[in-house]
């Protein structure tokens, strides 16, 4: 099993350079997961508006730096292959953003599988934002840059526990999550969040009532299935293979909600706890599809 598949914590020094050749350590980059989204409304120009609760996994890309007169990225990591031929993505702009100017040598680590709805992208942009502003040490306003540059983003910036509305970018504090577990499985398929928007039929969906607060993961579990994705639907009839997931990980023990995260193709499913988790990702054995289970992440200070 390699680092992409490992349970529990992101490890911040596991399989890094010295801080000679990072002198900025290694900025994290976790996985988003939306544990219910609704489509609340459309603004006149065309965006949606959503209510979402998020949540952060401890698996997720790594970005890294060098000192260096000039912008460059250098991606590698399991996934890294599907954005090499992108000239120009959220992490470049994210940089030349901040400061059009500015050199550094970035090197990112694509762990997450790509276009797989769990804001992998906003959370490579979000972290070159944390880590450029102290490499240049700029006192930016990191949260409006965010939101220039993409809706998922602002919440990436904290990767805390966070209810999302607007489009995504008005954020405010989770209820008070209990410990639990969560896998993530996605079947190797990118879909089209324009294309699963247009696609979505009927009426808009209320903002959910949450508590300050649930008991247990059982608890929340049970709270949360009441609410839905309402992406879910159109995800499924464009893509048949996000249905297969989501029967395959219902039909793990000690599962107590499966649901697809943001416009898919990536599922996730709750249990007790990280281990139990841990253990039934390792249930996933359908070739092509990624799998990952463990707990939640916990930044650490460099990654703030």
């Amino acid at each position: 099993m390699d680092s992409s598949e490992r349970g529990g914590r992101i490890n911040p020094a596991e399989g890094r350079g010295s801080s000679a050749i990072f002198p900025f350590l290694p900025n994290k980059a976790p996985a988003k997961v939306n544990l219910y989204l609704h489509v609340t409304g459309r603004r006149p120009d065309g965006y949606h508006l959503l209510d979402s609760l998020a949540v952060f996994p401890a698996i997720g890309d790594v970005l890294s730096l060098r000192t260096a007169e000039t912008l460059s990225l250098t991606i590698t990591g399991p996934f890294g292959a599907t954005l090499a031929a992108e000239p120009d993505n959220l992490v470049l702009r994210a940089a030349r953003l901040l400061n059009p100017r500015g050199g550094a040598a970035l090197t990112l680590e694509k762990n997450l599988p790509v276009a797989s709805g769990i804001g992998g992208g906003s959370a490579d942009a979000a972290a070159a934002l944390r880590l450029l502003s102290r490499h240049w040490n700029l006192k930016a306003p990191l949260h409006d840059l965010a939101v220039s540059l993409g809706a998922d983003i602002p919440v990436c910036l904290a990767s805390r526990p966070s209810r999302m509305s607007g489009i995504g970018e008005i954020l405010q504090p989770a209820p008070a999550l209990p410990p639990f577990g969560i896998i993530l499985v996605n079947p190797g398929v990118a879909v089209s969040t324009p294309a699963i928007f247009r696609a979505r039929q009927g009426a808009f969906s209320p903002a959910a009532a949450l508590p300050k607060t649930w008991p247990n993961a059982a608890a929340m579990a049970e709270a949360l299935a009441k609410l839905t994705n309402d992406l879910e639907p159109p995800a499924i009839a464009l893509a048949p293979v996000i249905g297969d997931v989501l029967a395959t990980i219902r039909a793990l023990p000690n599962c107590l909600l499966a649901r697809m995260s943001g416009s898919g193709a990536t599922c996730f499913a709750i249990f007790e706890t990280a281990a139990l988790a841990a253990q039934a990702a390792t249930a996933i054995t359908q070739p092509g599809w990624w799998r990952w289970g463990g707990g939640l992440y916990e930044p650490a200070p460099q990654d703030l």
